[in-house]
């Protein structure tokens, strides 16, 4: 329950949670640690244009990078439940930095193309999901459902500020410096806020004890789960394709060192959405409040039809951004409802996962597409990836709801 102060005022949300015995450093530790996330992508598609000048094979190298984060990250999700965060994580972290660094030198080199696709397998496969495990954190160190979805949307925020930071300094790097500056500040993040995030033993939450009979079962199996696996997919498309396409269109206009700012600018009208609706609590059900914003996410990139110029670009990215913050966060709020405590990182990892996996699809799809018939068929998949998502999301309605003593305690409670 919110207290009023002796002055009748409400207290922010985002204090209270910040004010949580360690808190804000595995918060922010877990900040600096994804902030490769916004950026690989971009740098990578960046430096290989550059270099081999092809969007189609930069497209596909972005894609092979993520691909294998996700076929391997729900794997080390499991793992993170059964022995912990800082076991599980720690040597991930050196072996990106060797995948990371071996791609950074292939693309300087101009080095063979197979050299790619092997550095590329092997930073996404040791890539961590510390959305997932900060999470994780949080409900381990909040026992009040209405902190959780504060925290939840305080990380979500979080994640929008890194894109918002992310593509415009790589970008701003590539373009103005050298075209591997971009993949150079991500190396040092994973390794230097990967470090950080696990060395705080202290908030670490402890390894659950699955029940009897439930050791080897996966989260996947969980009721719900397919379906927001699969939205999620149809959202990480929109992402991906926004990337590739925003970087071709500027570069047709003459302007590319305006794709990092515009790109931004999505995230930025994000962060916005994402700020206020974790500040408030909501007596609507989760599952409808998730319906709304994949449709408002659709009505959004329909827009994208629209683009003309850069400056139609930057306002229709800004109103899509609003619908991405509040679906990701009632996503993962859902995945909290939906799986058991032993499953809740491997779970939360799915969505990313998944996410990720859209944004590799989306990536590769739209540089095809720009390299046959320029930018304006990379949008085309922007739409194509949001109807995917919206698609799926109405026809499966039934299965968000089935939980219904779960989803009460959530909903009631944001």
């Amino acid at each position: 329950m919110v207290q009023k102060t002796g002055r009748s005022r409400r207290p922010n949300p985002y204090a209270v949670v910040l004010r949580t015995p360690g808190a804000a450093r595995f918060s922010a530790a877990a900040v600096l640690a994804r902030l490769p996330m916004s950026m690989l992508g971009i740098g990578t598609i960046l430096l290989v244009e550059a270099v081999y000048e092809s969007y189609a094979l930069a497209g596909r190298v972005s894609a092979t990078l993520i691909v294998a984060q996700a076929v391997v990250s729900p794997q080390v999700a499991r793992l993170v439940d059964r022995i912990g965060q800082r076991r599980t994580t720690l040597p991930l972290v050196f072996t990106a930095a060797v995948g990371l660094g071996g791609l950074i030198t292939t693309g300087v080199t101009h080095g063979p193309e197979p050299l790619l696709y092997v550095f590329a397998i092997l930073a996404g496969a040791s890539s961590v999901s510390y959305g997932s495990m900060v999470r994780a954190r949080w409900s381990h160190a909040l026992s009040d459902p209405k902190l959780v979805h504060t925290a939840y949307s305080l990380e979500s925020a979080l994640d929008e500020a890194v894109f918002v930071v992310g593509p415009a300094v790589v970008t701003l790097l590539a373009t103005t410096v050298t075209p591997s500056a971009g993949l150079l500040v991500p190396l040092v993040a994973a390794v230097v806020g990967g470090l950080w995030f696990v060395s705080q033993r202290a908030t670490e939450p402890p390894v659950v004890v699955h029940e009897p009979g439930t050791r080897h079962r996966t989260a996947m199996r969980e009721p719900g789960m397919l379906v927001l696996v699969l939205a999620f997919v149809g959202m990480g498309v929109v992402f991906g394709a926004t990337d590739v396409s925003t970087i071709a269109f500027t570069d047709e206009k003459g302007a590319p060192g305006l794709a990092g700012l515009l790109l931004a600018t999505f995230a930025f009208g994000s962060l916005l959405s994402g700020l206020f609706y974790g500040a408030r609590h909501w007596v609507m059900a989760l599952w409808k409040r998730f319906v709304i914003g994949m449709l408002l996410l659709g009505a959004g990139a329909s827009l994208f039809f629209l683009v003309d110029s850069t400056g139609v670009l930057a306002a229709v990215m800004f109103v899509t951004g609003f619908a991405i913050a509040p679906t990701l966060i009632n996503g993962n709020a859902l995945v909290q409802s939906l799986v058991r405590p032993a499953q809740l990182t491997e779970g939360l990892t799915w969505v990313s996962t998944a996410l990720g996996l859209g944004v590799s699809v989306g990536a590769s799809l739209a540089g095809s597409r720009v390299d046959a018939v320029g930018a304006h068929g990379g949008f085309e998949v922007v739409m194509g990836g949001a109807a995917l998502a919206v698609v799926v999301t109405l026809l499966a309605v039934r299965s968000l709801r089935r939980d219904r003593s779960r989803e009460e305690i959530t909903t009631t409670t944001a």
